[in-house]
């Protein structure tokens, strides 16, 4: 399919983060750019795909991008209407939660994919201060598919969180097995630069995608530890049918794609 330019960093960070969801996936979503994602591929690439929400709707119809998960239009036919404590036992089900795939964002992001959404600074005397979990360390310590949604700077790929929120491989190296906690947390990470993954056996973050226009050394030059880009390759563009849906049937009224 011919691709149609132009498109923004927006507009290519839902796409990418679109298509690692499938047909089967049970998608934990949240507010904004992950709702988003999700409603992308639900109307692109998974179509049989089912959305849930921390408020308790399961599979809701959504004609409309809602504002946020307490939206009155996420209940509109809807599979179920139930409780935030149901939606976490989705998660930690032994057989829904495998096929459970979590959207996520943070303030920061290391190597091994730990992510810190409570402040910037020493905890006791932040420099900013955050909403802090909210739900987040429980996704990503149970669900085996976690998307971290990031923009792409120094400040944001640290070498060192200024607090662990939520765990990502921890140390790696088996350590969040070693743990007790179940194999899963962040698997990619979709930025405004490109797509990255971890390592299976390090645990460590590695360049999978560049975006056109961006190079693996403009990737690492946002990027405050060291990280591997040798089998990054460039990623396929959105494509015009991807885009046209994403613009007219996902987000016409440009809610969140401005």
């Amino acid at each position: 399919m011919k691709t149609i330019q132009p498109y923004t960093p927006r507009e290519i960070m839902t796409i990418m983060a679109a298509r690692e969801i499938k047909n089967g996936d049970i998608v934990f979503s949240g507010t904004g750019i992950s709702m988003l994602a999700a409603m992308a591929a639900k109307n692109i690439n998974a179509p049989d795909s089912v959305i849930f929400f921390e408020t308790g709707a399961i599979d809701s119809l959504l004609e409309e991008l809602p504002f946020a998960v307490a939206d009155p239009r996420i209940m509109y036919w809807a599979a179920a209407n139930s409780r935030l404590t149901d939606a976490f036992a989705t998660m930690q089900n032994p057989i829904t939660g495998k096929k459970v795939i979590a959207i996520l964002g943070a303030a920061q992001i290391d190597r091994y994919g730990n992510l810190n959404t409570t402040c910037i600074g020493d905890y006791h005397s932040p420099e900013i201060r955050f909403s802090g979990s909210g739900g987040g360390c429980d996704v990503a310590s149970f669900v085996p598919r976690c998307i971290a949604f990031m923009q792409h700077e120094k400040r944001k790929f640290v070498k060192k969180l200024d607090y662990l929120t939520s765990p990502g491989q921890l140390e790696g190296n088996n350590s969040r097995q070693k743990a007790g906690l179940r194999p899963g947390g962040v698997s990619v990470v979709v930025t405004n630069l490109g797509v990255m993954r971890f390592d299976k056996d390090t645990g460590k973050m590695y360049l999978d995608k560049f975006y056109p226009g961006i190079t693996p050394e403009k990737i690492l030059e946002n990027t405050e530890f060291n990280m591997d880009v040798s089998k990054a390759t460039l990623a396929d563009p959105p494509t015009k049918t991807e885009l046209t849906i994403l613009r007219e049937e996902c987000d016409p009224q440009r809610l969140i794609l401005d």
